[in-house]
Parts: structure tokens; sequence; C-alpha cells
């Protein structure tokens, strides 16, 4: 076993570990299919494979959702544990820099930093925030904040901010106005707009089916 897969199966281990218990929309298993897309789209796209890898693995190991709203959590994580592994200074500040701007935060997490690994990962994880697993994990996280499914008072809207955004208490069908279906959009790369369009046709689908359901159809 080479020293790259020996920090990536430890990687794995760490992950485990630490997500044991969590919220089930952003628990191991969504960080294993966000790694899973990842080299799925590395099969097409050309970057730096162990940056990838470990920035996939890594981006949802302290989610700002589940630390009072702190996004420095995240990558601070990511790198102590990459320093104790004694991973290069260089690959360790690559995936910081990953796991700090991957998040979509209401489409204000624009940041300066922009490198293919990040294109990358981001649609790997943004892949797995629609199409069918989109929607369980939708209802799945809206349930644990006790949110209601649907209120057509509460309209959708465009927030403004990122402070906005995460402050957010509307229902959950909403979000699919707010976030999801503005996914494919917003694909990097050309083998993430490909997977895309497939998952994002399924959430029209979706939806068709609850307005028709909704109304006694």
């Amino acid at each position: 076993m080479g020293h790259k897969e020996t920090i990536i199966n430890k990687t794995i281990e760490f992950v485990e570990q630490t997500l044991q218990g969590a919220e089930g929309s952003h628990d191991k298993f969504h960080v294993l299919r966000v790694w899973k897309n990842t080299k799925l789209i590395l099969k097409t796209e050309k970057a730096n494979t162990f940056v990838c890898e470990l920035a996939a693995l890594l981006h949802d190991i302290a989610d700002h959702k589940f630390h009072n709203g702190n996004e420095d959590v995240g990558y601070q994580k990511a790198e102590q544990f990459l320093t104790s592994l004694n991973v290069n200074n260089k690959t360790i500040t690559q995936v910081v820099n990953i796991v700090k701007n991957v998040s979509f935060l209401g489409g204000h997490n624009g940041g300066k930093y922009f490198s293919q690994e990040l294109a990358i990962v981001q649609d790997a994880d943004r892949l797995d925030a629609i199409g069918a697993i989109g929607i369980a994990r939708t209802f799945a996280y809206g349930g644990y904040k006790k949110r209601e499914l649907y209120n057509p008072d509460i309209k959708p809207v465009i927030y403004k901010s990122k402070e906005e955004y995460k402050s957010s208490t509307a229902p959950t069908i909403n979000h699919f106005y707010e976030k999801l279906l503005l996914l494919k959009d917003r694909m990097n790369t050309e083998t993430g707009k490909k997977i895309a369009e497939e998952r994002h046709n399924f959430m029209l689908l979706f939806l068709k089916e609850f307005y028709k359901e909704r109304e006694g159809k």
C-alpha cells in the first residue's frame, strides 16, 4: 500500500469515527458518497487526485449547521488532522482552501480562491444535494430541524446574504427553489453538468407529483 493510499484510508477512518451518530443528511455516508462522486468526476476531469480525495473526505468534518453557524471549525479540524499525519504543507493548504469554499451558503460563498480541485469537489458535493438522494437528505434535515413540509403562505426567497440563508426556518419544500434547483446551472465541470441534468429532472418530476398529491388528485 502506497503512502497516499495509507493517508486516504486513515482519513476514511477519521471521518467514520468523527461523524458517528451524526444527523442523517450530513453523516459519514454523505461524505463517502461525495468521495465516490469525486472519483467519478476525476475519470474525465484532470486535477490533483490526492488533494481532491482528501478534500472530499474532509469537506463536512464539522459542518457549520451543527456548530452554531461557525464556519471555521471544519477547516480547522481538517488542518489539524492532516498535520497529525505529516501531510505536506502545500497539500494541507489546498485542502483547507477547498473546505473553506465548498459550501453553497445561499449562493454567497464565492470567495477569491478557486482551483480545479475545488471545482471537482464542489460538483461532487452538489451532486449529493440533488436527485433522489438530494430529496431524501432535504427532508431528513427538515425533520431534524422540525420544519414544516410545505406552507403555501411562505414563499421561497432569494437570500441577500449567507447569514440570512443560514438563519432560515422556511418549509422544506422551499429549499428546492432556494438551493436545489439552482445547482444544475452552477456546476463547474462538464462531467458534473451532465450528471446534474438527470438528477435535476428527477426533482422536477418529484415536485410535479408532490403538488398533484397535495391537491388530492
